[in-house]
């Protein structure tokens, strides 16, 4: 496995937040995963992120409310960039509840 491909199993949280475009900059994102606002849940077992450094992999299901609303998730790709709108919808699916 080249090092390009193993840097992209899996993606700091706020990192990932940011990339999909759900926050402005990583560092909202980092405070926003600090206070525990986000549910993960990967092979059926569900937790909360507390830290921005935790991990995000491409099959797990993140669960947050923003702006009044709850999103959940299916992370599908942890990118490489923080990109156009387009490609940042790419990094994941909506989850139907």
């Amino acid at each position: 496995m080249s090092d390009a491909a193993s840097s992209n199993d899996a993606a700091r949280a706020d990192v990932w937040l940011w990339r999909a475009r759900f926050f402005k900059t990583r560092s909202l994102a980092a405070k926003f995963v600090d206070e525990g606002r986000i549910r993960l849940t990967r092979a059926g077992a569900e937790s909360r992120i507390d830290k921005p450094s935790r991990t995000v992999k491409p099959g797990d299901v993140l669960v947050f409310g923003l702006a009044g609303r709850l999103i959940a998730i299916r992370v599908l790709d942890c990118g490489e960039r923080r990109g156009p709108a387009m490609e940042a919808r790419g990094l994941y699916e909506a989850v139907e509840g």
